[in-house]
């Protein structure tokens, strides 16, 4: 059991590494075959987030949802199903995602399901909303540069 576990991971890490030197194919290849050995939701959202950067949403989207199933306590499927919905101009089909990730149990960059619910409502201009989504991206994380320009750009404009 341990022997295939870590040679899921060998094959998750091998992915990983293709898919930021943007050997997209081979990425995908490598996390499927991560997956045939061990399902997990960290390959299923790696592999969605792969399928995003060749534009391929929905398939994106899908993989998202079975990282849920496998995992419903980890944020990042949560968040990146919001951004995909974001990209594809369903804004407002994004929200209940990402506010899911904003309470997902295990997330480790909660800054970003805040930083998007800001940006979705600075779209509506819903400046005040926005603006306290962005804040609360900064209490999680004070050096995100995008949030404290956007908490910048906001008071200005709400002066």
């Amino acid at each position: 059991m341990e022997r295939l576990r870590d040679e899921a991971l060998r094959f998750f890490r091998m992915a990983y590494q293709m898919q930021m030197r943007g050997n997209l194919e081979q990425a995908i290849a490598h996390y499927k075959r991560s997956l045939e050995i061990e399902p997990t939701a960290e390959a299923h959202t790696f592999l969605g987030w792969t399928y995003s950067m060749m534009g391929r949403l929905d398939e994106a989207i899908a993989e998202c949802r079975r990282a849920i199933k496998l995992d419903p306590d980890f944020g990042n499927p949560y968040n990146d199903i919001g951004v995909y919905l974001i990209e594809k101009g369903q804004i407002d089909d994004a929200i209940p995602w990402l506010k899911s990730a904003v309470d997902a149990l295990r997330y480790e960059n909660r800054e970003f399901p805040h930083a998007n619910l800001g940006l979705i409502y600075e779209r509506k201009l819903l400046w005040p909303l926005a603006l306290v989504c962005y804040e609360r991206a900064l209490a999680v994380r004070p050096d995100y540069s995008l949030a404290r320009q956007a908490v910048e750009r906001l008071r200005a404009n709400l002066n």
